[in-house]
């Protein structure tokens, strides 16, 4: 067993774990049947929730606090990231959708000041690159709030200045991008963005996003109607089609149009960043998993991503944990995985499963390991 790898790299299990967590868990199992393998640890995410977090957690980053905006105004704490000259946001921390249950949200009267605000500390703490995960926004307003924190000013017709909000936003006639942060000219944005959408349209930030942020069908086409106009005014209208820009209620166009930053794939740019390509190379079996797996889980997730590097590095077989498997879950046999396991051993609540999240995914870790182990030695 002592030539054995075996690199733990799962993604959070949501409401239980974190992918740290989950790491933990699984080289927990690993170890306790086999203490002379060699485990590696990588925690790992995509573009929406966890992104920050698994990326903090792989880099040793220094994570801070900040008090910035929320979707409506209301001072929220959201986490930075640093790890040298390196920053990592996760969207949401500042402007995400779950700060108000869906009766209270207005989409109308939200906007992403808080999290201008917080790419502002990111500049304070030396930031030269910034990695942004887009996912969980409760906002649609083409990011016009996150530039306006950064220096940039809207007017009215008459020349008045005017808020960020969509329904402040209704009245744009020009924009003054002057005085924008100077430090931003000496930044490389790279945003983690898993959604081709445009900025307008049927499949736009407006019409796919807008509904579950609380947009009646009235809503959606005022949003998308001041998104126009928007897009219009800034001289910049050449970039709304580009697949990405109607991301987190059209922040993708304001990262691109205004920042010139780069829209990745959540999984790939995650996956660049905590070297996960040199850290599974010549690993004897990858452990990953998450919450839920189902037909979806390849379609630009997680685990769609460590398929691609395990087949790409000499198809390493991959074993998957999981709360809960979905319908369509098989379709992952064709992609490199050779077992998926069930974490739950027993019948339980759902309340159980996500509070003993940690000792079931060890204890299913320690049962496969002690398998493996059997058949090695055969």
């Amino acid at each position: 067993m002592k030539t054995v790898k075996i690199v733990c790299c799962p993604d959070s299990f949501k409401e239980s774990m974190t992918a740290a967590e989950a790491s933990s868990a699984l080289a927990e199992g690993v170890r306790a049947v086999a203490p002379n393998v060699d485990v590696v640890e990588v925690p790992m995410a995509d573009g929406g929730e966890g992104f920050a977090q698994s990326l903090s957690d792989a880099l040793h980053a220094r994570v801070m606090s900040v008090t910035v905006a929320g979707t409506q105004g209301q001072k929220v704490q959201a986490d930075l990231a640093v790890a040298g000259e390196r920053a990592i946001i996760d969207a949401a921390s500042a402007v995400g959708i779950g700060q108000f249950p869906p009766q209270q949200r207005n989409i109308r009267a939200s906007d992403t000041f808080g999290l201008g605000e917080l790419i502002l500390s990111a500049l304070d703490e030396g930031a030269r690159e910034i990695l942004v995960g887009l996912g969980g926004s409760g906002t649609n307003d083409g990011g016009a709030g996150m530039l306006r924190a950064l220096g940039a000013r809207f007017y009215d017709d008459g020349g008045k200045p005017i808020g960020t909000t969509p329904a402040q936003l209704a009245s744009i006639a020009s924009i003054d991008m002057g005085g924008l942060d100077a430090r931003l000219k000496d930044v490389s944005f790279r945003v983690a963005c898993d959604v081709d959408n445009p900025l307008l349209g049927p499949r736009g930030a407006s019409a796919i996003y807008g509904p579950q942020k609380g947009a009646s069908e009235e809503d959606v086409a005022f949003l998308d109607g001041v998104l126009a106009r928007f897009a219009e005014v800034s001289g910049l209208s050449n970039q709304q089609d580009i697949p990405g820009a109607g991301a987190a209620g059209g922040l993708g166009f304001a990262f691109l149009a205004f920042l010139g930053a780069s829209l990745e794939s959540g999984v790939d740019l995650v996956m660049e960043t905590v070297e996960l390509r040199e850290k599974i190379r010549g690993a004897s079996f990858i452990f990953t998993g998450e919450g839920a797996m189902d037909r979806q889980t390849l379609m630009g997730k997680t685990l769609s991503g460590i398929s691609r590097i395990a087949r790409e590095e000499g198809n390493i077989p991959i074993i998957a944990f999981a709360g809960k498997l979905g319908e369509g879950v098989e379709e992952l046999y064709r992609h490199g995985f050779i077992s998926l396991v069930p974490i739950v051993d027993k019948p339980c609540t759902l309340n159980d499963a996500l509070r003993d999240g940690y000792a079931n995914l060890m204890n299913a870790s320690e049962r496969v390991m002690r398998l493996i182990t059997a058949v090695r030695s055969l």
